[in-house]
């Protein structure tokens, strides 16, 4: 099994997750829980690795705050948006950008980092474990990482409440290997697992998206999105709401001492 290479659908990538409200939400809570991680650092700057960053959204918005990032992509395309996007926004001396599957970075940074970004990316990894066991070999004892995975329970949510029972019935197993919906979507509490396992202590569990998707009306997701986005902030870190998000957002942290 190979890894998703998004080069050839890359434009349509941007413009099907981050140019609507499914990816200003998606953000929207991503950086509730962020701010939270970064204040827990104190006031200095961090070395950031966001790995299969993509575009750069969430990386920008780091180096704008001021720590240095680097960023990691196997999409020559997605790297080349990122360094365009760094370009414009004047953050590009607080960036270091690298061709690369997020498997192979530790081939290209010289020293472990203090937060590591793998947002939406573990549903595409054909050996996830093994992926988690780079990134927690990347990360300073003490340091933190912010895992965003697309959940299995929200697909069986969705597509029964869109009535494709015939797809639920198979297992929804994906016959399309070149579209966006992801090849490996996780069950919350293997994931889990497998971060314990490890080594990480799990600080933060957040659904993302946990009604949004879900509205029948999906008018309403742009015509009242800032009611949407209180209530989704409401509940989203509490069951049964937070393990129904279309992703979870885990948080974790690197013990100080390796025992």
């Amino acid at each position: 099994m190979r890894d998703r290479n998004f080069d050839d659908i890359a434009e349509k990538f941007s413009r099907n997750i981050y140019g609507t409200t499914k990816g200003q939400l998606r953000q929207t809570i991503l950086w509730q829980d962020l701010d939270k991680l970064l204040a827990d650092f104190g006031d200095r700057k961090l070395r950031v690795l966001d790995a299969g960053g993509g575009e750069g959204q969430t990386a920008i918005l780091m180096a704008q705050r001021g720590h240095h990032v680097t960023l990691c992509d196997l999409s020559a395309e997605m790297v080349a948006r990122a360094q365009r996007a760094a370009e414009e926004k004047g953050v590009s001396d607080n960036m270091h950008f690298i061709h690369c599957a997020a498997q192979d970075i530790p081939q290209h940074l010289e020293t472990q980092v203090d937060l590591i970004l793998f947002h939406a990316v573990l549903e595409w990894v054909a050996e996830p474990q093994a992926m988690l066991k780079t990134l927690w070999s990347m990360l300073c004892p003490g340091g933190a990482l912010s895992l965003m995975f697309y959940n299995a329970n929200g697909l069986l949510m969705r597509n029964v409440l869109v009535g494709n029972f015939g797809y639920v019935q198979q297992g929804m197993y994906k016959k399309k290997r070149r579209t966006l919906s992801p090849d490996f979507p996780r069950e919350p509490q293997q994931v889990y697992g497998w971060l314990e396992e490890i080594g990480w202590e799990i600080t933060g569990k957040t659904g993302v998206r946990v009604f949004h998707d879900y509205l029948r009306d999906k008018q309403k997701q742009h015509d009242c999105l800032d009611a949407l986005t209180e209530i989704e902030t409401r509940y989203c870190r509490q069951e049964p709401y937070l393990s129904l998000g279309r992703y979870i957002h885990v948080t974790a942290r690197k013990p100080q001492m390796q025992g």
